[in-house]
């Protein structure tokens, strides 16, 4: 198992407690297999009550509904997936089985994703970035200024949220100039 580098002397600010990084997850060959499988995956585009985002995406699992603000059961996880799930959960300190979603999203060039957290069902966060470098920003409120951090992101590195970098932080990803796809899994704390 590789180490979990430490990301924190390359950055510039602060670093998110319970934010880690693993560069190179994954190999080039590896990465392309991935990607030509992910391109037949039946995705649409992001609707956020009623308006639609320049990335596409496809929920495994269990799927978000935003209009209903709940969970609904979702197509299994392909079996594609499975091998890079095994790889990745225990970077995040969980079993395999316990990343019971996966959201793969397709960014095309000029697109990105604002400031959010993710949703209170969901507990663990593992990002898995192909194809493009992605710069991933971090923000939280400090009095009446913010704190904010920019990592940058390679292809085919792992990050994950946890502790505050997951429940504390806001995060986002700015435009990428170049189709990227990110694969994230999720554990579930609600159904």
């Amino acid at each position: 198992m590789k180490i979990l580098f430490d990301i924190s002397y390359v950055i510039k600010g602060n670093v998110p407690e319970g934010f880690r990084y693993q560069p190179e997850l994954i190999g080039a060959s590896e990465e392309d297999a991935l990607v030509a499988r992910i391109r037949d995956l039946p995705f649409r585009e992001f609707e956020f009550h009623g308006y639609l985002g320049k990335r596409r995406v496809v929920s495994f699992g269990w799927h978000y509904d935003f209009s209903g603000q709940r969970l609904r059961k979702a197509d299994d996880i392909p079996k594609f997936l499975l091998p890079l799930r095994a790889l990745v959960a225990p970077l995040a300190e969980l079993e395999p089985s316990e990343f019971q979603h996966v959201l793969v999203t397709e960014y095309a060039p000029g697109a990105g994703i604002g400031w959010h957290r993710d949703k209170a069902v969901f507990g663990r966060v593992a990002g898995i970035s192909l194809l493009a470098r992605c710069v991933l920003r971090f923000r939280r409120k400090s009095g009446e200024k913010w704190d904010r951090s920019n990592i940058p992101i390679d292809p085919r590195s792992a990050y994950i949220l946890t502790g505050p970098a997951r429940l504390v932080w806001q995060h986002s990803i700015s435009r990428v100039d170049e189709l990227r796809y990110s694969i994230t899994f999720r554990n579930l704390i609600e159904k």
